[in-house]
């Protein structure tokens, strides 16, 4: 059989649609990789994405940051000192509770989170336009129908209108509480 010939069971077999899904997450990851390279020496894949979510919450709590990692608190703050060592993020004070304080990105940290944000668009970008209108619009409403079905919302358009840079899902912010 052929790599991309359905098995037996058809296009609605679970088998054959959780295939098609783990082959594009290869490719997906491996776009993800490529867009890390030219900050990978001194950024992981966890590292940027506790970037990307600064940059879609702002000013954080330490605790609802890790909640939205889906780490432990400790684990949380070791990675957050590795990024306010690089001079990705930072500390301060929580204006509206003085006895907190809040994580945010630097300037660069932000830099980093669009320039490899528009890295991984600009190649997904070149992957969509090699296929033809009406795969594109098949894929788009596949892909929207599995986002639904996996609670993820929309990433923003290429204008960046939208404030989920890769469509991580957004818990409420810590902004002056």
């Amino acid at each position: 059989m052929a790599e991309c010939e359905a098995p037996v069971g058809g296009m609605d077999d679970v088998d054959v649609v959780t295939r098609a899904v783990l082959t594009a997450s290869r490719l997906l990851v491996a776009v993800s990789a490529r867009s890390l390279a030219e900050v990978e020496e001194r950024l992981t894949l966890p590292q940027f994405r506790m970037l990307v979510v600064l940059s879609t919450h702002g000013a954080t709590k330490l605790v609802t940051l890790a909640d939205v990692l889906q780490v432990a608190p400790s684990t949380a703050m070791r990675m957050v000192d590795r990024l306010i060592a690089a001079g990705l993020a930072d500390r301060q004070t929580n204006p509206g509770n003085r006895r907190e304080t809040v994580l945010r990105l630097t300037a660069e940290g932000r830099r980093t989170v669009e320039d490899v944000t528009a890295r991984r668009r600009a190649e997904i970008a070149a992957i969509v336009e090699r296929l033809a209108p009406d795969r594109r619009a098949a894929l788009v409403d596949a892909l929207t129908a599995f986002n639904e079905a996996g609670g993820e919302p929309l990433a923003p358009a290429a204008d960046g209108a939208e404030p989920h840079p890769l469509g991580w899902v957004d818990l409420p912010a810590v902004r002056g509480a």
